[in-house]
């Protein structure tokens, strides 16, 4: 990602009763049983290449410490979600344009590819669309992004 020199990133957004946190080893476990809850919905929603299948608490370690590297360094920033309850809602991403998605002559226009997922029993509470419409409004003013891409499938009307 392109951010300027000694930008730092937030650590937490806090939007109606949703809470995101950098994405660690920490949510572990929680993470684990999201994706394995979750892998149809994500697949339908945010589209992609990932997950194909069920994840292991080895590979997914694995994962969380590259998300942690990432984040440290400002190549990405993945964060965890949770509700007020701690209930543990899902993860939102913001990727350099291009990684993601194919980079394409109208891609070049973005300057991050957001995307995000939650838990099934979180989209029946409405949080897919509750943390979309946090997400427009943390990406451009708390980072130094002006135009993003949201990336996923499903993008609420």
């Amino acid at each position: 990602l392109v951010v300027p020199a000694g930008f730092r990133p937030p650590t937490e957004l806090v939007h109606d009763d949703l809470r995101a946190t950098v994405l660690s080893r920490a949510d572990l476990e929680a993470d684990v049983r999201g994706i394995n809850d979750s892998i149809e919905l994500i697949q339908r929603t945010r589209g992609g290449g990932w997950p194909t299948e069920p994840v292991t608490e080895e590979v997914d370690y694995v994962d969380l410490v590259w998300h942690e590297l990432e984040f440290r360094e400002g190549y990405s920033f993945s964060y965890a979600v949770y509700d007020t309850s701690d209930g543990y809602v899902g993860c939102c991403y913001l990727y350099p344009v291009g990684r993601r998605t194919p980079l394409t002559e109208q891609m070049l226009a973005h300057d991050v590819d957001v995307s995000w997922w939650v838990t099934p029993a979180a989209y029946d509470r409405g949080h897919y669309v509750t943390l979309y419409r946090a997400l427009q409004r943390w990406v451009v003013e708390s980072f130094p992004f002006v135009n993003p891409y949201y990336s996923n499938r499903e993008i609420p009307g």
